[in-house]
């Protein structure tokens, strides 16, 4: 391993990372009046004990009272969030690992009955179709005031003991200037490229002028918005050369897109069925052309991916934020000779699209990110080893078999199919989806490495669990389709398990009717479409499809 790309060490400034692997700027929406208390260090520091070079928290941190959060944000512009964040950051740093926070004025991208209801400010008029709110054209008071709240911010953060800050350039405040398509000022602050970067620069001198030169700061920022008569790539790249020219920048951490819509966002921060890496090589043309530090993360979520990015030279440091999310212990596995045991991202992007709905970030399938105060990651070995029979070879019972094999349990799993996996497996037969199966294959694999027995095309009765006298037995069959629903015609219903299945092929005219709201409604119809046939979708709620969430929905 001592080859290995990934791990070997990166300079930054004064400051020496241990390996490329960071954690980009993102918000788990943990915070407790906007403060990231014991949940939010506990999750933090998981990651920097297993080895993660550099983490950075908030995605991102509000340096303004007039920049209300519209999810569950830090809020930057408190003097108590410095007590806060110095214990992430001293606790980080005893486990080897670099701390640093994105720091951010939203701009328009908020609500206006947020926070305290103060109006709403950008470089022009034009609304935010994800927030809804019609902002007003900043004046050189609100200009003045916001460099000044930049400032405060990151000397609270220097005083915290970080080892860095980033701004936020990417549909917030920053970029809503560079934009010809949000900026409509005249005179210094609008205008030509120069004039609508010089907020940017008037908050890097004032930041320095504050922090001094030995603070690290960066910016991430979009370099290309792909938006007709928005900031091209060109001007990206003039941008990226602008920073590093300022003298007042230690890294560029890049993005390609915008997301002032939810088809935007799922572009710059791609969902399982999209592709991997699509800004991979964006990046590396930045950091080509710039010859500077480049980070950059975008749907990174294997390691073969990671490495490649960094032993090609596209980047410096390879963002692997939704994978920590899945296996905190992710750079530990790779240091181990152990990759083959990373619990896989699986795209589903439940973490991102909770947050967006006002949650928390979960994740699908590791129930103990976010828990990191109640559910251990590394599971304990039990007191007295046990006989367990799980009858149900589906993700929970997957799950129960695993976890109790890691606490040294004798398990058996019976399963009525002749493959594990149950509605997973139905999930996964569309290609959207198919990533899916990772779920179920990761613990399959896990369950086999420990030696649990499976007894697959077994329907387990009472006679069958009592013949293998078990000391607990774990009920895990999930449930069945309900379909008795019409009082006439119901001989023509079937459920989405028969289309998803292959079992039943849909007629000419299909009429969906969802009363769920979650994927499997959108699948059939998806599946049903596909072969031609006219497909109405029908549904209680007010909208379609409410549990399938923004991010998830667009595709």
């Amino acid at each position: 391993m001592a080859n290995d790309p990934l791990l070997t060490p990166f300079r930054l400034k004064h400051l020496t990372l241990r390996n490329r692997i960071m954690i980009t700027s993102h918000e788990p929406a943990y915070p407790e009046d906007g403060m990231p208390k014991d949940r939010y260090r506990a999750y933090t520091v998981e990651r920097a004990r297993a080895g993660v070079a550099l983490t950075m928290t908030a995605g991102s941190a509000s340096v303004a009272r007039d920049s209300p959060p519209v999810f569950n944000n830090v809020l930057a512009w408190k003097d108590e969030v410095v007590g806060w964040m110095k214990r992430i950051a001293d606790e980080c740093h005893d486990h080897g690992a670099a701390v640093m926070i994105q720091l951010t004025h939203l701009g328009r991208r908020t609500r206006w009955d947020a926070g305290d209801w103060l109006p709403v400010v950008s470089a022009g008029h034009e609304r935010e179709a994800a927030h809804r709110a019609f902002p007003k054209r900043a004046e050189d008071w609100d200009i003045a005031r916001i460099v000044g709240d930049y400032a405060d911010a990151a000397e609270r953060m220097q005083a915290a003991g970080l080892d860095g800050i980033e701004l936020q350039a990417y549909g917030h405040l920053m970029d809503q200037f560079w934009s010809p398509l949000t900026n409509s000022l005249e005179g210094p602050y609008g205008g030509d490229l120069r004039n609508r970067v010089r907020l940017t620069m008037d908050v890097l001198a004032e930041i320095r002028r504050r922090v001094g030169p030995d603070f690290i700061v960066g910016v991430r920022y979009t370099a290309d918005e792909r938006l007709p008569g928005g900031l091209t790539e060109e001007e990206g790249l003039e941008i990226s050369r602008m920073l590093r020219g300022s003298g007042m920048v230690d890294f560029l951490n890049v993005v390609r897109g915008h997301i002032d819509t939810d088809a935007g966002l799922t572009d710059v921060i791609p969902v399982q069925g999209m592709r991997s890496a699509p800004h991979l090589d964006f990046a590396g043309r930045v950091r080509a052309a710039t010859g500077f530090p480049v980070f950059h993360a975008a749907r990174i979520p294997d390691v073969a991916t990671a490495r490649h990015a960094i032993a090609s030279g596209k980047l410096d440091m390879v963002g692997m934020t939704r994978a920590h999310l899945a296996d905190p212990h992710l750079v530990r596995k790779i240091v181990e000779g152990r990759e083959e045991r990373i619990r896989p991202c699986v795209g589903a992007n439940y973490c991102l699209d909770r947050i967006y709905q006002g949650g928390e970030a979960y994740c699908i399938h590791n129930p103990a990110t976010g828990r990191e105060l109640t559910i251990p990651h590394e599971i304990p070995a039990a007191a007295a080893k046990r006989r367990l029979l799980v009858v149900g070879a589906g993700p929970a019972g997957l799950e129960a078999a695993r976890v109790a094999a890691e606490r040294g349990h004798d398990v058996t799993v019976h399963e009525a199919a002749d493959a594990p996996g149950g509605q997973v497996r139905l999930t996964a037969r569309s290609e959207r989806r198919r990533e899916m199966m990772s779920i179920v294959d990761w613990r399959y694999e896990e369950c086999v490495r420990m030696g649990v027995a499976f007894r697959f095309n077994s329907f387990a009765d009472a006679d069958t669990i009592l013949a293998g006298s078990p000391d607990v037995a774990i009920v895990a069959t999930g449930g069945l389709p309900h379909t008795e629903v019409l009082e006439d015609g119901n001989d023509l219903v079937v459920s989405a398990w028969d289309i998803l299945s292959g079992d039943v092929r849909p007629g000419a005219n299909v009429l969906v009717y969802d009363d769920a709201g979650d994927h499997a409604g959108l699948q059939a119809a998806e599946f049903a479409a596909e072969t031609g046939a006219t497909v109405e979708l029908m549904t209680p709620d007010r909208t379609l499809s409410p549990e399938v969430m923004a991010m998830n929905l667009v595709p």
